[in-house]
């Protein structure tokens, strides 16, 4: 893993978990900031990503065997890794920077560039795995992957829901106790439809008795400067609540405490968060997005709204505010569908069952290039 800023090797255990962090300095590194004034800062990210883990790998490497190097697309760690090195390696697709950089202020130039370290990366890649059929589809068709993805969702672990001390969030924050609590947690940017929460909170709250709750960081001051001044403007029944960003433990008391959980995204893969909120036994009303109807069956473990439209999401949360039965039923089936398919156990099941076909492919290649090169000796031996 990274670290935010020059590190030598280091390393610390975490649950039982060995975590090694490293960052380089130097020349090149330092280099690279000018790339912020250019307005190329994804693409700056990116290559200081595959820098740091290649030289980070390789001082590990004088210490370790690995079987298998595993990374994700969205940071680069594998543009360098992928090709100097002789480590089966796997790929999985969570947020490519092609797909969810139009959502951001950024330039032209640095998607195609950022694109560009990434693909490289995925060029290099043996074998690919994707949270979703969604991403799995977007990855063959716009990023000219042809060998297949495996689909392999995220996956939660239920003892932090049902094991692990809780805060009381409604008494700590002074969240109404008397009404329902829907609950908006996840970073406050366009691409997970927070802009839209301004019309869609604003109209809820005129007509009914509910706390709105939002947790997350404001990385673009979105809330600050446009949802809440909007909202705020309003005759509002029920109550707005801003919580910012706030401590892990936090935000799972804050999904055991709500009842709804809303998450309007514009593009959107097999979050995290909203596993959270059916792990906790939350009634979700959901864009109909990307892999949200993947996790989502609409009317029995959740309710799915047109993606984009203020409207159709306001009426989903209507719905499931005036019947209460109703969305008890759709909680209860979506804490029914977290524990038959999206533990952390069954996904590490599925983890380590495409590592080993992986791993075999690897050696099965290996050997045919050394049968191969045998050949190759022996037949140059006749020749001579």
């Amino acid at each position: 893993a990274g670290a935010t800023a020059a590190t030598d090797l280091r390393t610390s255990e975490h649950d039982g978990v060995i975590v090694h962090r490293f960052r380089r300095d130097g020349a090149l590194m330092r280099g690279l900031r000018h790339l912020d004034r250019a307005r190329l800062c994804w693409t700056k990210n990116r290559i200081e990503n595959a820098w740091s883990m290649y030289a980070g790998l390789k001082r590990l490497l004088r210490r370790h065997t690995f079987d298998l190097v595993e990374m994700p697309e969205c940071g680069a760690e594998g543009a360098l890794i992928n090709h100097l090195t002789d480590l089966p390696t796997l790929m999985k697709f969570h947020s490519p920077a092609r797909l969810i950089m139009p959502f951001y202020d950024v330039t032209r130039a640095d998607t195609t560039l950022c694109s560009a370290v990434e693909q490289l990366g995925i060029r290099g890649a043996q074998a690919f795995t994707a949270c979703s059929q969604f991403v799995a589809d977007e990855v063959a068709s716009k990023l000219n992957v042809a060998r297949h993805v495996r689909v392999i969702p995220n996956g939660i672990d239920l003892e932090l829901f049902d094991k692990a001390e809780r805060v009381n969030v409604r008494a700590k924050y002074r969240l109404p106790s008397d009404r329902p609590m829907i609950l908006f947690s996840g970073r406050m940017e366009r691409r997970k439809g927070i802009h839209l929460c301004a019309d869609i909170v604003g109209s809820v709250l005129e007509r009914h008795q509910v706390a709105v709750v939002f947790a997350g960081q404001d990385l673009f001051n979105i809330m600050e400067k446009t949802v809440l001044p909007s909202i705020r403007q309003r005759k509002l029944k029920g109550s707005l609540h801003y919580l910012g960003k706030l401590h892990l433990a936090e935000v799972r008391s804050c999904y055991m405490a709500a009842e709804i959980f809303l998450t309007p995204s514009l593009w959107e893969n097999c979050p995290y968060s909203c596993l959270e909120a059916m792990a906790a036994g939350c009634a979700v009303v959901s864009s109909d997005q990307g892999g949200m109807p993947e996790l989502i069956r609409h009317g029995e473990n959740g309710l799915l709204a047109k993606s984009g439209s203020p409207a159709e999401c306001v009426s989903a949360l209507e719905r499931v505010i005036e019947d209460k039965a109703f969305r008890e039923r759709l909680g209860a089936s979506a804490r029914r569908t977290i524990e038959s398919s999206y533990t952390d156990r069954e996904i590490a099941r599925q983890s380590v069952e495409f590592y080993a076909e992986s791993t075999d492919a690897s050696r099965s290649c290996d050997d045919r290039k050394s049968r191969w090169f045998l050949s190759l000796e022996k037949d140059r031996s006749a020749s001579r």
